[in-house]
């Protein structure tokens, strides 16, 4: 059973950083191409960072040059660094598996980690 364990969201002033971090089980975590998404209120879910299993990254351009993803295929984790954090990244973040072009790859999400972005 696919299970995506999200931690590390939390309330931050704008020009902040958090780290999060995605801990995966129930798949081979290591043929994967993993990726952060986040979703707003009223808003649809996008991606914000990929990695393929080779470590080719993957930003859109909200976030290129703030946000960097890395991944441990030893300890089956995908973390997810936010430096400069403005009120538009304000989400829930989820973590998945991803298949081309960077579409969510399994569809029991995470419970996700709510990250809230204000003075």
């Amino acid at each position: 059973q696919v299970q995506l364990v999200e931690s590390g969201g939390g309330l931050v002033q704008p020009g902040g950083s958090l780290r999060l971090s995605c801990v995966a089980s129930g798949f081979t975590f290591s043929d994967n191409a993993m990726a952060w998404y986040r979703q707003a209120p009223g808003k649809e879910r996008e991606l914000v960072a990929g990695i393929t299993s080779g470590g080719r990254t993957k930003y859109p351009d909200p976030v290129k040059g703030r946000f960097t993803i890395s991944r441990d295929n030893a300890k089956k984790t995908v973390d997810l660094q936010m430096n400069s954090l403005k009120a538009e990244d304000a989400a829930v973040y989820y973590c998945n598996a991803a298949t081309g072009p960077w579409r969510p790859y399994f569809t029991n999400w995470g419970q996700g980690t709510q990250v809230t972005v204000s003075s």
